[in-house]
């Protein structure tokens, strides 16, 4: 038996059944980890001691008969830009290469009390700002299915690390589709729930109004379970409210027309005359056609605002970052120069000009001027206004329908080496980013691997605190997919 293969619920199962020891997955995990992550590049640091104590005590407690949870001893990575105590947290970047976390992130205690083994921080693109974890200061982490091409981002580590069996389920941020697109990449499933559900106390801020904590997995009932450890208010963070909808009962294994029979799913019109890969294209009509033959509705509807979706995401996230940035001065914490300088603003710029890259200092630059006095009112402030506009007409549609469908990216997962420009780069994450726009529930579901070796994955979005439909909705999606 390859311990590795199994999904995280398996090896509950097989804990509990005491198939095999905690200590046995964590060391076979391990073992693949030491013999795939040269290559594949999803691990910025591992945890292997830490790991193997945890999971000795986690054999012990089975021993004892003590009631442990649906994670216990299940290995988990998490995404680089997550506090874990006494653990280097570098998110991606030179400016923090040598900082170590003085405490554990809320939902991050939450899994080491629930007996979850941590097997290391797994890499992203710096400060979660990009696509395919290319801006990482580590180097970029390839697709398990193609080493030529990219696992995406920002939680390119985290996608590769499930999809290339080096961790069992992985915990990555979602600001646009940080959390969906690569698993859409990698052939994997991604979540995102209602923001607010988890706490962000301990996660580094990209953009605090569209920051999620999401859960990447090998299918829907992995996803849901850890959603339903890491889920909950916390007094720490004021946004968090969590969301009870994470710990209803779900339908694992009861009959298809439960999940999806006369739910209503909405194509948005503008995402339908868009110019997207073929093989995009042809697999999302795939997926329309089995929630058809289940009994889903799906019906296509226009969304106006959506025409201005991207140039509104785009000034309301760079001005969070560029103030969000500002704490990073390398006084209290991060990269210093150690050249010459003759006063404090000669160090800041010297050490942020050579602790950031560029794409950060890009979207610092494009924040800065957006929330410059000047221009305030004419961008940002226009752009709240717009954000408020597509929150009412995506509310408008779920007055009538149920979830949102589309793919989850307009294309196939990129080669390493191809060109992109700034603009399709940012237009990449056009799927993905209503859902953080309005703070709602979405999954990313990959379709089955085609001839071509690749994954496209497909998108469902729930309007907000309605997680519990869509997953079972995802839930049956899956199974369908199975048949």
């Amino acid at each position: 038996m390859n311990l590795t293969e199994l999904k995280a619920w398996e090896i509950a199962d097989g804990l509990r059944n005491k198939d095999f020891s905690c200590e046995d997955i964590t060391k076979e995990y391990f073992k693949n980890i030491k013999a795939t992550d040269d290559e594949i590049n999803a691990y910025i640091s591992t945890m292997e001691d830490e790991a193997t104590k945890k999971a000795k005590e986690v054999d012990q407690k089975f021993v004892n008969r003590e009631e442990l949870s649906e994670i216990a001893g299940v290995p988990i990575s998490i995404k680089d830009n997550i506090s874990v105590k006494n653990v280097g947290m570098t998110c991606g970047s030179k400016m923090l290469e040598n900082y170590v976390s003085p405490y554990d992130a809320t939902l991050i205690s939450k899994i080491k009390n629930s007996d979850g083994i941590i097997l290391g921080k797994v890499n992203l693109d710096e400060f979660a700002m990009g696509q395919s974890t290319r801006t990482s200061y580590f180097g970029v982490t390839k697709n398990p299915l193609d080493l030529t091409r990219v696992s995406g981002g920002s939680s390119g580590g985290s996608a590769a690390s499930v999809a290339s069996r080096e961790a069992a389920i992985s915990i990555g941020t979602d600001t646009g589709g940080s959390v969906r697109q690569p698993s859409s990449f990698c052939g994997v499933v991604g979540v995102k729930p209602t923001y607010g559900s988890i706490s962000r106390f301990g996660v580094t801020s990209m953009a605090n109004t569209f920051d999620q904590a999401g859960v990447v997995a090998r299918d829907v009932r992995d996803a849901i379970t850890m959603l339903n450890i890491i889920e909950g208010r916390d007094e720490k963070d004021a946004t968090s409210v969590g969301n009870s909808c994470l710990k209803s009962e779900f339908n694992f294994k009861g009959d298809l027309e439960e999940n999806l029979k006369g739910v209503k799913f909405a194509i948005p019109s503008a995402f339908l005359d868009m110019d997207i890969d073929p093989i995009v294209k042809g697999e999302f009509e795939k997926a329309i056609e089995v929630l058809k033959s289940n009994g889903a509705i799906v019906e296509s509807y226009k969304i106006d605002s959506l025409k201005y979706l991207i140039e509104t995401y785009n000034i309301l996230v760079n001005g969070e970052i560029s103030s969000n940035m500002s704490r990073f001065d390398s006084v209290r914490f991060g990269h210093r120069t150690q050249r010459e300088f003759s006063n404090i603003e000669e160090m800041y710029k010297m050490s942020r000009g050579e602790g950031f890259g560029n794409e950060v200092k890009r979207r610092i630059m494009i924040g800065t001027h957006i929330l410059s006095l000047d221009y305030a009112k004419d961008y940002y402030e226009k752009a709240q206004k717009v954000r408020g506009l597509i929150i009412k007409e995506m509310n408008d549609l779920y007055n009538s329908f149920d979830i949102m469908l589309c793919p989850t990216a307009p294309c196939l997962s990129l080669k390493i080496d191809s060109e992109m420009s700034l603009t399709e780069m940012y237009q990449s994450d056009l799927y993905t980013i209503p859902a953080n726009m309005i703070g709602a529930p979405s999954i990313s579901l990959p379709m089955p691997i085609g001839e071509n070796g690749l994954s496209v994955g497909i998108e469902f979005t729930a309007n907000r605190f309605k997680d519990k439909d869509l997953l079972n909705a995802a839930l049956g999606f899956e199974r369908s997919l199975q048949k």
